[in-house]
C-alpha cells in the first residue's frame, strides 16, 4: 500500500506553475511519494514532459463515467444519461478529484493545486496520525457572508441525506488538502445509497458543489470519530488568494509571515503574479 500520493489536476494554461510545482515535489517529499498529475486529453502531450519514476500523467476521461463526453472547444461536459445542464468544468474537476481518490490503494491523498509550491520537506508523517488522515476544519467560519459556501453545505447535506441545518457551519475548504481513499470510497456509496444514482451523477446533476465540503460533512457528521481524531484549523500552507499581483516587495512580504509549521505556499494563478518574480522570491 502506498502512504501518501499526491494528485493535481491541471491544464494547459497552468502548465509551467504545475512544473514548478512538480519540481518541489520531488525535491521535497521522499522517494516513495509519488505526484500524479491528471490532464485532459488535449493536454497529455504537453505535461508528458513531466513524466518520470515519480511523475505520472492521468488522463482524467479516464477517471470519469463512460456516459461523460467532452463539448469541444468548450470548458462543458455532457453527461448523456442527463445532457441538462452541462456539466461546468469546475463540477467535472470535482467528480475527477473524488473518482481518482477512490481508486488509491494508499493512507491518504494529498490534492495540491498547481499554484502551490513545497517549501519544506513533507510526507506521510506530516498527513496522518496513528493512522488517521489530517482532517482540516475551521469551527464555525460560514456563515451569512459567505452565500456559496452555504448553498456547498446544503448541497453536500441533500447528497448525504442529512436533515436541513442553520449557519454558522465549519469551514474544510484547504489548499493543499488531505483524504482518506477509504472515506472517499465510502462516501461514494452513502450518496448512491441516498440518492437511488450512480455518485457522479447524483454530482454532476448540480449546479453548486464544493468537494472539500462534502468530504468534511460526511466525516464529521457521518463518520465522527475516530476519522476526526486527527482534525486541525491549520492548512500548513501559506496561501495568497487575492486576485491582485504580487511585486516583488509583496512577495518579500508574503515569504516572511510563512508560519513554522508550513510545508508549502499558495499563490493564486488569478492573481497574475509574473512566474519570473514568483520563481526568484520562493528560490531565492
Amino acid at each position: 500500500m502506498t502512504r501518501l500520493a499526491v494528485v493535481t489536476p491541471s491544464y494547459a494554461p497552468d502548465f509551467d506553475l504545475c512544473a514548478d510545482l512538480n519540481r518541489s515535489v520531488l525535491a521535497h517529499a521522499g522517494d516513495d511519494v509519488h505526484h500524479h498529475i491528471v490532464v485532459a486529453a488535449r493536454d497529455l502531450a504537453l505535461f508528458a514532459r513531466l513524466a518520470g519514476p515519480r511523475t505520472h500523467i492521468r488522463r482524467a476521461s479516464d477517471h470519469l463515467p463512460r456516459g461523460f463526453v467532452p463539448v469541444p472547444r468548450t470548458n462543458l461536459t455532457l453527461n448523456l444519461r442527463r445532457p441538462f445542464p452541462p456539466l461546468r468544468g469546475w463540477i467535472t474537476q470535482q467528480i475527477v478529484k473524488l473518482a481518482v481518490t477512490a481508486g488509491f490503494d494508499a493512507d491518504a491523498v494529498l490534492l495540491v493545486d498547481s499554484d502551490i509550491e513545497f517549501i519544506r520537506p513533507f510526507g506521510p508523517q506530516t498527513y496522518l496520525r496513528d493512522e488517521v488522515v489530517r482532517f482540516y476544519r475551521k469551527p464555525d467560519a460560514v456563515d451569512e457572508s459567505l452565500p456559496r459556501h452555504l448553498s456547498w453545505h446544503r448541497v453536500a447535506r441533500e447528497l448525504l441525506g442529512l436533515p436541513p441545518a442553520r449557519p454558522p457551519f465549519h469551514d474544510y475548504i484547504s489548499a493543499p488538502v488531505a483524504w482518506s481513499p477509504t472515506i472517499v470510497r465510502r462516501l461514494q456509496h452513502r450518496i448512491e445509497m441516498v440518492t437511488g444514482r450512480a455518485w457522479a451523477d447524483a454530482i454532476g446533476a448540480r449546479l453548486h458543489f464544493s468537494e472539500a465540503t462534502l468530504y468534511g460533512v460526511f466525516v464529521d457528521e457521518v463518520l465522527g470519530a475516530p476519522a476526526t481524531a486527527n482534525s486541525s484549523a491549520q492548512m500548513l500552507c501559506h496561501n495568497h488568494y487575492d486576485e491582485v499581483p504580487l511585486d516583488a516587495p509583496a512577495l518579500r512580504r508574503f515569504l516572511a509571515e510563512v508560519a513554522p509549521a508550513d510545508v508549502a505556499v499558495m499563490i493564486s494563478a488569478k492573481s497574475q503574479t509574473p512566474l519570473e518574480l514568483r520563481r526568484q522570491a520562493l528560490r531565492g
